[in-house]
């Protein structure tokens, strides 16, 4: 699959920690696979900006942060798999590896537990990306 050199895939990293959303966007950097586009990152620390930024569009992965508070990104995750039509793959982080059942019931297509471990993050998203392009080269 070949893309043109200006094409970039918008991540949108949910996450109410800064340090979070930064080690987020560190872990992807600007590629998590050579064979995808450049990202281009969306940080919301809020749902409010989260739903507006998915109701606009062009959103390709929500990386959501299962820790946030007051609404943490499991039940966000649930609410944007019903409530947004074409809803992008969701990653979520969660807080242990023993809380992959909450990732499942959130209908997350991806979980990874805190903290953050890069190459973990890099494939699951590079995973997720990939399967999106698909879809997108499909429909049109």
């Amino acid at each position: 699959m070949t893309h043109t050199s200006d094409e970039k895939l918008t991540v949108l990293v949910y996450s109410d920690d800064r340090n979070t959303r930064e080690q987020v966007t560190i872990a992807l950097g600007r590629r998590p696979a050579a064979d995808l586009p450049e990202l281009a990152y969306l940080e919301c620390a809020t749902t409010p900006a989260v739903l507006r930024a998915l109701e606009k569009g062009g959103v390709d992965l929500c990386v959501l942060d299962g820790e946030a508070v007051p609404a943490g990104g499991l039940g966000l995750a649930r609410q944007v798999k019903d409530e947004i039509y074409g809803c992008p793959p969701v990653l979520v982080l969660i807080g242990r590896p023993q809380d992959s059942w909450l990732a499942a019931w959130s209908r997350a297509d991806a979980a990874i537990s805190h903290p953050v471990d890069p190459v973990a993050l890099a494939e699951a998203a590079a995973t997720l990306l990939r399967a999106r392009l698909g879809a997108r080269s499909l429909s049109s």
